[in-house]
């Protein structure tokens, strides 16, 4: 698809090797995790592995971190403080589709150097149904953060949906971002395109869903409309 509101986006060709994200604990057990995970399944890294790579003590990793999830969530909320820190006002006037699109293309530059890691952790994904629960839900997080970046509205039962819908569309962009290995990253950017074209047209259809409540409880006698907002009672439930 041609975007013609500014020049076509120039993503970085080459991946650098992840650089220490500083000497805390906690900073080094994040990049110890995402290590081992370039050259391990999830599933077959342990905590008493990811100390031992950190150079720090049990003690001190259980001062930091509760599971090896946590660890991983730490890293994700890490990328969300990074895109949301490079965010500009200079898109501020572009439509919402190519906000979300430099959103997501500056995601992607700041996990290029976790490549291998996620592609791992993905394919743990798919045969480990508790992973992959958990990954949405650390996803749908995140996006929030990233529709509000676009400035996009994530509040209520349409902003839950933005999110997810985010997550999922994110997601399927990942997986073309794994095996694309052209310099401009062309696959990846049409998927993206792709992904937002489908999105918009959702969109439009979640946000006529979510006023059919609306619509429908104007329509009630004010007794009844306010017996709709509150829901059922104990006396209805027994």
């Amino acid at each position: 698809m041609a975007r013609a509101s500014k020049p076509a986006r120039k993503p970085k060709t080459t991946a650098a090797a992840p650089s220490p994200r500083g000497t805390t604990h906690r900073d080094k057990a994040i990049d110890s995790l995402m290590a081992l995970l370039a050259e391990k399944s999830f599933e077959d890294v342990g905590l008493a592995e990811i100390a031992s790579q950190a150079g720090i003590s049990l003690s001190d990793l259980r001062a930091e971190f509760g599971s090896t999830l946590a660890i991983l969530a730490a890293h994700i909320k890490d990328i969300d403080r990074k895109v949301l820190a490079a965010a500009t006002d200079d898109m501020s006037e572009d439509p919402a589709r190519e906000r979300l699109f430099e959103v997501f293309m500056r995601r992607l530059e700041m996990v290029a150097p976790y490549k291998e890691a996620i592609r791992s952790l993905l394919r743990s994904a798919r045969r480990n149904p508790g992973l992959a629960l958990a990954l949405n839900t650390m996803a749908v997080r995140s996006q929030q953060w990233m529709l509000t970046a676009a400035n996009i509205g994530t509040s209520g039962p349409r902003g839950t949906l933005r999110a997810q819908g985010a997550a999922l569309l994110f997601g399927r962009v990942l997986a073309v971002w794994l095996d694309d290995e052209e310099p401009g990253l062309d696959r990846t950017m049409a998927a993206l395109d792709r992904g937002l074209a489908s999105a918009e047209r959702w969109s439009g259809f979640v946000d006529d869903l979510c006023c059919i409540p609306a619509a429908l409880c104007r329509g009630l006698p004010r007794r009844r409309r306010r017996a709709f907002d509150e829901g059922p009672t104990e006396a209805d439930a027994a």
